[in-house]
């Protein structure tokens, strides 16, 4: 029986969403919208509503859920069963002894013997008309078998188990159960940042003593004037606050526990350019290096034609400022860019990546993306899914045009991609990025990172690597607001796993 909880959808005017748990899938994925008048801008929309509001449905959909586990072999795999029992618990699951009421199914295997092995293969079996039937039932293979067979020859004979999992560990399947959470996550958190950055919510006093990451505004408005970007009107012209200001806030949230500043601005890397005497952003970074008690700085906005050599040298150079550029290039086809009027081409994006990566080793790039913006034929799309491709870059925000009332856009060009086109094109770069950023982080899997964890969030503490990857770690241990190396275990495209 369905209910309608009431939810906030996550785009700049804070509309109130409702939606029926009964429309949620078993695994998550889309749900049915009931009500909803977003009027958010193109880079606020950043993704579908089910990511914006993905932590609700991952909490709805976690209610009642069901898991069950079959056991087969040693004391070793009763312990580790109940291992899984307790992780799941802990994201909400229940248990049930019956396999066909269960939303996730764990088979623990063993091989010591053939009968044992011959057990799991016909339990495996039995369970594949179940996933027939209920395609968002989540199932999971563990244990022995798993540690001693090769992965690609098990995953070929059973395309219809979910995850594989070696011996003791329920991380891969915690990780896959969550996946949709982080991703969640990390859609909210760019939600918020353009928020700050539009100047519409503030930095919480309150919570001051408390974050370990805050958010500082440097440059004020914009004055680019992009021809589909509301924010000129909204904010006024370019302003560039005092560095002495920016140098005392900064100050003050590191003595109240603060390690990571992120500087803002809409074009952040033309701070200071109209304040003659003052710092480029550049010279601000290096005196923000030197604040005590502050461990990582990072920026954002970039813009191309404005990321110097001079910055690219501060970010090489100074240990605090972490090597991650977001760096937008809005669309990949010349006329749409010209249309845009970003002031920069393919080729120039190109360069300009190239550089960033030959400068900064090891930096991770970010991007942002609009698909359907008015005329944008489907070659001109296919110019940004091939600049995408080639270029492989770390993150990409993608939205799908919105005509904001004011701007060139608006008042001069049609709004003539379909909506059903925008999100196919939406749903074509979304796919091919999650593979690219799936096979980046697949690099990490054994490596040794550091990690500032931020917070602890169902018994695992959350943090980011230098180049801003979210990862999970399972500890006791009090740490909040530490910086400590840990080994990746799990990697996947919205997040990695690591232990102490």
């Amino acid at each position: 029986m369905g209910f309608e909880p009431t939810v906030t959808c996550a785009t700049t005017v804070f509309k109130t969403v409702a939606f029926n748990r009964s429309a949620i899938p078993p695994s998550g994925g889309d749900f049915t919208i009931t009500e909803c008048h977003c009027e958010g801008e193109a880079e606020a929309i950043s993704s579908t509503h089910n990511d914006t509001i993905g932590q609700t449905w991952y909490n709805l959909r976690a209610m009642n859920r069901k898991y069950h586990v079959w056991t087969e072999g040693c004391q070793m795999n009763v312990a580790d069963s109940q291992r899984v029992g307790s992780a799941l618990e802990r994201l909400g699951y229940e248990f049930t002894g019956t396999a066909e009421d269960a939303d996730v199914i764990v088979l623990n295997t063993c091989v010591v013997r053939q009968s044992a092995e011959d057990k799991a293969y016909g339990r495996l079996s039995s369970i594949k008309p179940l996933k027939a039937k209920n395609p968002g039932l989540v199932v999971n293979l563990m244990g022995c078998l798993v540690g001693i067979r090769n992965d690609e020859k098990l995953r070929a004979r059973f395309p219809y188990v979910d995850v594989f999992s070696p011996p003791s560990d329920p991380g891969p399947l915690v990780a896959f159960l969550t996946q949709g959470e982080a991703r969640a996550h990390e859609s909210a958190r760019t939600s918020n940042l353009s928020a700050v950055m539009d100047g519409e919510i503030l930095l919480p006093e309150r919570e001051r003593g408390r974050l370990v990451s805050a958010h500082v505004p440097v440059v004020l408005g914009c004055s680019h004037a992009c021809t589909y970007c509301v924010i000129p009107s909204k904010r006024g012209a370019e302003r560039s606050r005092p560095a002495a200001e920016i140098l005392t806030e900064v100050r003050a949230l590191a003595a109240q526990g603060v390690k990571e500043v992120t500087l803002l601005g809409q074009i952040v890397d033309r701070y200071g350019k109209d304040i003659p005497d003052g710092p480029s952003l550049a010279g601000l970074l290096k005196l923000l290096d030197q604040v005590d008690g502050l461990e990582r700085i990072r920026f954002l906005t970039s813009h191309p034609n404005y990321f110097t050599d001079e910055l690219m040298d501060a970010v090489a150079s100074l240990p605090k400022v972490m090597p991650h550029i977001e760096i937008p290039i809005q669309a990949g086809d010349d006329e749409v860019l010209k249309n845009m009027r970003r002031g920069y081409t393919q080729a120039d994006y190109r360069k300009i990546v190239e550089k960033i990566r030959a400068h900064i080793p090891g930096s991770s790039i970010a991007t942002d993306i609009i698909v359907g913006f008015p005329g944008e034929t489907e070659a001109q799309f296919m110019e940004t899914h091939r600049v995408l491709d080639d270029l492989r870059l770390d993150s990409a925000h993608l939205a799908r045009y919105s005509p904001r009332p004011g701007t060139v856009s608006e008042r001069n060009m049609a709004d003539d991609v379909p909506a059903e086109e925008k999100m196919r094109r939406f749903r074509v770069l979304e796919n091919l990025q999650e593979k690219i950023v799936g096979e980046i982080n697949a690099g990490l899997l054994g490596q040794k990172v550091e990690i500032l964890f931020e917070e602890k969030v169902k018994g695992r503490w959350r943090g980011r690597t230098p180049t801003n990857k979210l990862v999970f770690v399972e500890s006791e241990d009090d740490l909040h607001g530490k910086v400590l190396p840990v080994t990746v275990t799990w990697t996947g495209p919205w997040s990695m796993q690591a232990r102490l």
